[in-house]
């Protein structure tokens, strides 16, 4: 009888992104008290923020998180695939939703 949500564990498949590639983020990122010198709230990314994946780790062995640097404002930040969309693999990307679509409307 657990309170938690349940959720998918991500590293049994093979992470979404690969180091080098240029993503976008899909979401504001604020600093949860764990980036340091960033008060806690301030944003560390930006909807639409560019930036390329440097490193992949996991979390509580059970999601990937994507250590991406973000040029513009000079950080590194840890990222979860869901707030992440590639730069480099759009056409592919957007082919996957496409066909996801067209299965939901069957």
């Amino acid at each position: 009888m657990g309170l938690a949500r349940e959720e998918e564990v991500e590293v049994r498949k093979p992470p979404v992104f690969k180091p080098g590639e240029r993503v976008r983020a899909k979401r504001m990122v604020k600093n949860d008290g764990t980036y340091p010198r960033k008060e806690i709230g301030e944003p560390l990314v930006q909807k639409g923020d560019m930036g390329y994946v440097r490193d992949i780790g996991t979390f509580l062995q059970m999601f990937w998180i994507y250590a991406v640097e973000w040029p513009e404002r000079g950080t590194i930040v840890g990222m979860r695939g869901k707030e992440l969309i590639s730069l480099d693999r759009e056409a592919e990307v957007a082919a996957e939703l496409d066909a996801d679509e067209a299965i939901a409307a069957e």
